[in-house]
């Protein structure tokens, strides 16, 4: 007997209708002879909710008790869908990540699981339940519940799975699976039936927000094989045509290597560049800059160091645009007079663009045609950062949809795609 994960997030759990949708869904596939594990998230809207409560009462809230708030979000939603299912005549039992339970580390509000001990799911599965645990939740050495961070509802599904060894996590979402880039921007993007645990990674890292990057990261690393899929769909369609829907998260394989150069196309508008002006050409000023930066806890993504004049060089970098001007007052405060800089330049007007796809390892000029593609357009490359599977540019964020839609068509992703059997 198959096990699978199902993980249902916030806009499939957001009223009692679709809750009970949800129950339907899973019925199914239970009484197809499937055991079944079920992860769902808040109702949407509702950790927002709790959170905006505490911080009515204050600016600052401590993080462990937003966590305490913040978790029982999950609860709630998790006992609904356990009645739900109930109501299905199907038994199931609900549990909270502190009573499974999922350990996690100290860091609340973000905390990182460290093991899940699944002895009493077991148990349950064994005894024919349905189980239902609490997404984005966990417990720390001490006692204390833990969350997660936003989106962490994904990474607790995949963690579930990898730890009961299930055949398949099955990710339930607002959309029918992973595009070659946002539908929005490009009405020709096409659903992928496959992709490899390394694109998903880029893709989430570089701005899809189909995935939480932590939970691909785990899904990669314990070999779990995921499944994007719509929740939004009839919960009563023929399962092997469910079976086969969505997008496949796995390995790659040898044939993808050949046929396809590019998968998708990421972008962010989140970006922002930092030049530290007139700076020393001389080993050890990158750390000076970019040491004080990350002790502050900021996350650097793209470096230019431009070539030297006159024993001078400036140096460049990128942030998310939310952490500018926190990392400005760092350079100010802690780096200026260190390095002896001139002055510091911002652009928060830039966006970046990135083409990913494992077939870029095996075939030449995929970066060529990019930039290619680009000028043809028009669009000034600010900075660029590669890897086998990648290459990103920063441009004006002004051009960013042009650029999208003009790659897109570059590299032929509106071609229909191969289809896929899952192994379920």
């Amino acid at each position: 007997m198959a096990l699978v994960v199902h993980k249902y997030g916030g806009t499939s759990m957001g009223s009692v209708e679709r809750i009970k949708n949800v129950a339907r869904r899973v019925a199914k596939w239970h009484r197809a002879g499937y055991q079944v594990v079920v992860v769902p998230s808040a109702m949407s809207g509702e950790t927002n909710r709790l959170l905006s409560l505490a911080k009515e009462l204050t600016v600052s809230p401590d993080r462990r008790e937003l966590d305490m708030i913040a978790a029982t979000g999950e609860q709630v939603s998790s006992a609904l869908l356990a009645i739900a299912l109930q109501s299905e005549g199907i038994a199931a039992r609900s549990y909270a990540g502190w009573q499974v339970p999922v350990i996690t580390d100290n860091s609340h509000t973000k905390a990182r699981i460290l093991s899940i001990n699944c002895d009493k799911v077991i148990s349950d599965l064994d005894q024919g339940r349905v189980v239902v645990i609490t997404g984005f939740q966990g417990v720390n050495s001490d006692g204390n519940v833990t969350t997660l961070g936003r989106g962490g509802s994904d990474t607790s599904a995949v963690a579930v799975a990898a730890s009961l060894k299930a055949k398949e996590c099955l990710i339930y979402t607002d959309v029918d699976g992973v595009y070659t880039t946002d539908p929005r921007v490009v009405p020709e993007a096409r659903r992928m039936s496959k992709v490899s645990f390394e694109e998903m990674l880029e893709m989430a890292s570089l701005g899809s927000k189909v995935l939480q990057i932590r939970s691909v990261e785990f899904a990669g690393k314990y070999c779990v094989p995921t499944r994007v899929l719509s929740s939004l769909t009839d919960p009563l369609i023929p399962l092997d045509q469910e079976i086969n829907s969505g997008t496949l998260i796995n390995f790659e394989d040898d044939d993808k290597m050949e046929a396809a150069v590019v998968s998708g196309i990421a972008f962010s508008r989140d970006e922002a560049k930092i030049t530290v002006m007139a700076v020393p050409d001389k080993p050890g000023i990158a750390h000076s800059i970019l040491g004080p930066i990350s002790a502050a806890n900021i996350e650097v993504d793209m470096i230019l160091q431009n070539q030297s004049v006159a024993e001078c060089t400036d140096f460049s970098f990128t942030v998310n645009r939310v952490d500018l001007q926190r990392a400005v007052e760092v350079l100010k405060n802690e780096v200026m007079d260190v390095v002896q800089a001139r002055e510091i330049s911002t652009d928060e007007k830039v966006a970046k663009v990135s083409i990913v796809g494992v077939g870029m390892r095996s075939h030449v000029g995929v970066a060529s045609l990019m930039f290619k593609t680009l000028s043809q357009e028009g669009i000034n490359i600010k900075m660029i950062s590669t890897s086998e599977i990648k290459t990103s540019v920063i441009i004006d964020d002004k051009y960013m949809e042009l650029a999208v839609r003009s790659l897109h068509k570059a590299f032929d992703l509106d071609k229909a795609p191969e289809s896929v059997t899952s192994k379920l």
